[in-house]
């Protein structure tokens, strides 16, 4: 229970997710939700748009039944090499809609099963992408509160889009929830690397490296894929990839400008943050206890177990803890 969002808030001191019993430990948590689950019951309508620097954005649109009109919009960022098809987008969208508004999913550049126009893709910083689409549906001059959530990297940029220019954020934005979010890039991009989290990273390197040959093939001449596949980390295919294509020195640099933990303390909507404590995308300085404790709108909860983008409960085809904490949190009228 804590006071109106005019005073600083303590952390979430109890998290009430507890995992099935057959989700153990935090990589069970984490690798049987993207295996097994499957959320049928959503209906996208796709909407290609046009960005300002002659590319397109691919939006995945979940609406209420016209005999359900909403002035409410929920807003879903997904995770690294995802899209609006994962399991846990469809949840949240899902949930979202349950809760009585429309839901858009919206899928980075090159994640929408098309590759992207430009040299550029997108990156874990890239706000601009995130506010286009915001104001792109509010443009729609139907909805009055608009609710962002979002997972990992996809959490990284909303939290990024709300502490980096205040001003920015439309009024509109009333409140956000954003779960197994690294808020620390550079020392997460190391933590993936050890050896127990291997079997994550090799899947993101694959997948990243296949979008390199795909964006040489579509650009002749623009990219260089010399010993592509000797780059076996993140700081690897940051430092040459990553940065050089979207502004940056070096992955140190993009690091630096893109973890969401330096624009915490700028955030002025009410913003849950849930870590679990067992994540194995995630070290210590993930968890910005000291930014929570004194920041009157970062509510920072850090459960026991969840794994990364877990939070299953029950059987995996159910509602998450994630879904219904992120819904309790964005519909109140003073979050906690």
């Amino acid at each position: 229970s804590f006071s109106s969002a005019s005073s600083p808030m303590p952390l979430v001191a109890d998290s009430r997710y507890q995992p099935p019993f057959y989700l153990f430990n935090g990589h069970l948590q984490t690798i049987v939700p993207s295996l097994l689950r499957t959320v049928p019951d959503v209906r996208y309508q796709r909407e290609r748009v046009e960005t300002e620097d002659g590319d397109f954005l691919d939006l995945d649109w979940s609406r209420l039944p016209e005999s359900r009109p909403t002035d409410a919009l929920g807003i879903v960022s997904h995770g690294l090499e995802g899209d609006a098809g994962r399991p846990y987008v469809r949840g949240m969208v899902r949930a979202l809609n349950q809760a009585g508004m429309d839901a858009l999913a919206w899928n980075y550049r090159s994640c929408s099963g098309e590759m992207n126009r430009l040299l550029r893709s997108y990156h874990l910083g890239d706000t601009d992408d995130l506010d286009f689409v915001v104001r792109y549906a509010l443009g729609k001059a139907r909805y009055r509160r608009v609710y962002l959530t979002g997972f990992s990297a996809g959490g990284n940029v909303t939290l990024k889009y709300l502490g980096e220019n205040p001003a920015r954020v439309p009024q509109e934005v009333k409140h956000a929830a954003v779960f197994s979010v690294p808020t620390d890039l550079k020392s997460s991009s190391v933590h993936i690397a050890r050896l127990e989290n291997r079997i994550y990273l090799n899947r993101f390197m694959k997948t990243l490296r296949e979008k390199m040959r795909q964006k040489a093939a579509l650009l002749p001449g623009q990219v260089d894929l010399t010993d592509l596949d000797a780059l076996v980390d993140f700081p690897q295919f940051d430092d040459r990839f990553t940065a050089p294509m979207h502004g940056f020195k070096s992955a140190e640099e993009y690091y630096e400008h893109a973890s969401s933990g330096r624009y915490l303390s700028g955030i002025r909507v009410p913003t849950l943050l849930v870590n679990a404590q067992n994540d194995p995308f995630l070290p210590p300085s993930c968890f910005p206890r000291d930014v929570a404790a004194q920041s009157p709108y970062v509510f920072l909860e850090t459960p026991t177990d969840g794994g990364h983008v877990g939070f299953g409960e029950g059987t995996p085809d159910g509602e998450y803890y994630s879904e219904r904490r992120a819904v309790e949190f964005l519909t109140a009228e003073v979050p906690a």
